[in-house]
């Protein structure tokens, strides 16, 4: 019960074909492909990322200065 020879390995193969099919087992490959691609991507520069390559959004200005929204607190005290 040690190793199981090809004829045993070529009828696990024959079963799981018949059973999941040569398109799902396609899909599954190509995905498991594209996300070890994406892992090793990930790994070659961790400070590099290529789907925030642009520079974040700075604050939005206001429509109107902010000198005349602004109340100066100084200014304001009594005398």
């Amino acid at each position: 019960m040690g190793s199981f020879s090809i004829w045993h390995w070529l009828v696990v193969l024959l079963i799981v074909v018949m059973v999941f099919g040569t398109k799902k087992l396609r899909n599954m490959g190509s995905d498991l492909g594209g996300a070890v691609k994406g892992f090793k991507d990930g790994m070659k520069d961790p400070n590099a990322n290529p789907a925030t390559d642009e520079k974040p959004a700075g604050q939005v200005a206001a429509s109107t200065p902010a000198e005349k929204t602004t109340i100066d607190v100084e200014a304001k005290t009594k005398s």
